[in-house]
């Protein structure tokens, strides 16, 4: 009777133990953009409506400041938000641009307080069928007067898992 009760026990916390791990949110890889991405030299912010995405700057250490791009819900909408950083005090501007699937764009000011955020109305889709993807870029001018691109990435609809 001891061996079995024991047995049952261990039996119990070993499928929790496999289990435990199965049980949490699936964290979507590429939501959260940081400054790190390294490729040389200041950018400027590219002309026209392409959804061609192009390498991004790396600001200097004093300057480093993190942008993150959430992912487009079903309405379209693409959150991005304004974390700051080290060199947040050296930011005058940030600039967030949208290009849609039609060329259209849409272009925002982002605060530079750490938690602000602006919302960006991207391409959605209809009914069962998921939207084109959207480009956003994010460029930030620092008190210098220099111009860097920290984020160009392509944001698919979100699709029903």
């Amino acid at each position: 009777m001891k061996y079995t009760t024991i047995s049952f026990i261990l039996i119990i916390i070993c499928a929790m133990i496999a289990f435990a791990g199965c049980t949490g949110t699936p964290i979507s890889p590429g939501t959260t953009t940081s400054l790190s991405t390294p490729v040389s030299g200041a950018g400027t912010p590219a002309t026209g409506g392409s959804l061609v995405i192009s390498p991004t700057d790396t600001m200097p250490d004093y300057s480093v400041v993190t942008v993150d791009v959430g992912e487009k819900d079903y309405l379209g909408v693409i959150p991005v938000i304004f974390q700051g950083g080290m060199g947040q005090v050296n930011v005058k501007q940030v600039n967030v641009k949208l290009t849609r699937t039609d060329g259209t764009t849409q272009t925002e000011s982002l605060g530079l307080k750490k938690g602000d955020m602006v919302e960006l109305v991207g391409t959605r889709g209809s009914g069962t069928l998921s939207g084109q993807p959207d480009r956003v870029e994010v460029w930030v001018i620092t008190n210098s007067g220099q111009t860097y691109k920290i984020v160009d990435k392509l944001i698919e609809y979100r699709t029903r898992g």
